[in-house]
Order: structure tokens, then sequence, then C-alpha cells
């Protein structure tokens, strides 16, 4: 009898174990392709940051991921029809480079579901991200209005065209609006899509803006951006990052980073997807949602002092309230 309740115990107890074992994550049938743009992982700015969103909706909602790497921008159609043909229940494109591309296979592809990044696409089947980066922009000329110890401060755009004209046009009226009588220097790298990842060409010109008494440089270039902060890291000087937080890359020498949250952007669309709320048209990311601003972290905040935080949080106010202004570049040309 004793033996009988021994063995009858072990075996609820056993019992109990196993109906406290955790399921298995489950994974979600939603298959979503991400199209990065020329130059690929390792840009530590607007591709990463993208592939960051990727990856969070991977863990958080389950979803099967895949990304493609186009060489060249004649390869971006080839990647977007490919997940397309396939099935996918989403598929994204990085980047204003690859409008043109997702508008023809958009078009090819009622039924499917498509996200484009910096650009807009007239498709219903098309979500377009885009960002108020003037706005971000303005918040880190501010700051460097506020900092500069010359009275010259610096820009150097990757491609010459209105989407970057948009951050510099923000900058400089943030350096001006604390700052009025500081001199902006501006510079791009190129007119084509290599201006955005050629760290070289960045630091060649970050060098020659710092020898003309620039101390701080605002860049938004890509990896092109990465030879900006490597000049300001050599000068003992201060860049300010863009997209990603890069304030991390050079500890003392990154003063801030103009967050562009492309990460939260495509995670935002898939969760769409997944939860079957995905809408076409235009998707704005601006101050009042987060979607753009500054890094302060471990890495910069001794750099910047409290009183000049307090100002740059007032002045964000302003902005998100309507008090303040910002020229959005892309809207009046």
């Amino acid at each position: 009898m004793l033996r009988a309740s021994i063995l009858f115990l072990a075996f609820v107890i056993a019992l109990g174990g196993c109906s406290r074992k955790e399921k298995p994550p489950q994974t979600s049938s939603i298959r979503v392709g991400l199209v990065l743009s020329v130059g690929g992982l390792g840009d530590k700015s607007f591709n990463d940051s993208a592939y960051r969103g990727l990856m969070r909706a991977k863990d958080e909602l389950k979803i099967q991921p895949i990304y493609g790497q186009p060489e060249q921008m004649a390869e971006d159609e080839k990647y977007l029809r490919q997940y397309a043909e396939q099935g996918f229940d989403l598929v994204i494109a990085v980047g204003f480079l690859m409008r043109d591309a997702l508008d023809r296979v958009a078009k090819e592809f009622p039924n499917t579901k498509f996200a484009i990044i910096d650009a807009v696409v007239e498709r219903p089947n098309v979500a377009s991200l885009v960002f108020k980066e003037h706005e971000g922009s303005f918040l880190v000329g501010a700051i460097a209005g506020l900092m500069t110890k010359t009275g010259k401060v610096g820009f150097i755009g990757g491609m010459d065209i209105p989407l970057i004209h948009k951050f510099e046009v923000g900058y400089t009226e943030g350096v001006h609006y604390v700052n009025p009588d500081a001199d902006v220097i501006v510079a791009y790298a190129g007119s084509g899509p290599e201006a955005f990842h050629d760290p070289v060409r960045g630091k060649s010109l970050a060098l020659s803006q710092f020898d003309r008494g620039a101390d701080i440089i605002f860049q938004a270039a890509g990896s092109t951006g990465n030879g900006v902060i490597d000049a300001a890291q050599e000068r003992g000087l201060y860049a300010i990052g863009v997209d990603a937080n890069q304030n991390y890359m050079a500890p003392g020498h990154v003063l801030t980073s103009m967050l562009k949250r492309v990460d939260v952007a495509v995670y935002e669309i898939i969760k769409d997807v997944v939860e079957g709320k995905f809408s076409g048209g235009i998707h704005v990311y601006g101050l009042d949602v987060n979607g753009v601003g500054y890094a302060l972290d471990e890495y910069n905040k001794d750099l910047i002092p409290k009183s000049v935080i307090e100002r740059i949080e007032k002045i964000k106010k302003d902005i998100v309230a309507g008090k303040i202004r910002v020229t959005d570049y892309t809207a009046t040309h």
C-alpha cells in the first residue's frame, strides 16, 4: 500500500511538472522581404537601422524574414520582383533610390503589399514611409549652435539631392535659431549613389572643413559619414551622427546623433501586416511620434551641459506645438 501511494505521488508530481512546461515559441506564417539600399549592411546607419527593425519583428512578431543586398541599383528590381513572385506577405524597399523599381513591381503585383522608405509611390498596395528629417536636424543644429566655440560648424551630405538638402536646411535653421552669427560650411560627397558609401571622401571633406575653422560637423551621408567621424576623432573635435545612434563610434567625439527611426517604421509596418491593419498611402514620422530626434546616452551625456539639453527640449516642444516652423525643403522644391 505504501509503495502504491509513493508511485501515485510521483506520478502526480511528474504530471504537474509536464503541465508547467512552456510551449516552444510559434513562428508566424507571415513572410517579409527587405531589400537594402546599395551599400548593404555595415553602414552603421540607414541600412543597419532598417535591418534592426526587421530583426525586432522576427523576435517579437515571429515573422519569417529575408533580406537582400543589391550590389548596384540595377539589381533592385530583381530582388523586389523575386520576393513578390515568391508570395511574400510584405516587401520593403529601403531608400528613395528604389522608387521607380518599386512602382513598376507594385503595379505588376497589385495583390502584394509593399512599403518604401523615404519615397512616395502612389499605389493602393504601397505604404510610403517618410520622415520629418528637417525637425530632427533642427534640434542637432541647435545643439551645434549652442556648443560651437569657433562660431563655425559644418554639414556634409552624401548625394546632392533634395532629400539630403532637407537635413541641411533643417540643421542650418537650428544653428541660426540659437546662434544667428554662426557660419555653416556645406559640402556634398557627390551626385551619384556612390556618394553614400565613400568614407575616404567623407574624411577628406571633414578635414577640409575643420581646417576652415569648423569645430562641429553634422553628416547625413550613409557610410560616407563614418569618415567624418574618423576625422573628428583624429582632430579632437566633434561630429554629429545620423539615422542611427552613432555616439558609440568615437566616444567623446560624437556630440550627438540625429535619430531617424527607420527601425521603428519597418517594425510598425510589419506589425500592421501581422495584425491585418496594413494601409497604403503616406505614413509620416516626425518629432510628434518620436520618429526623429537626437541621441543622449552614456557616450555623450557628459559632453552636453544640462542647460543646453533643457533648451533643446523646450525647442522640441515648440516645434511639435507649431510655435517653431522648420522648413521642409522637399515641400518647396
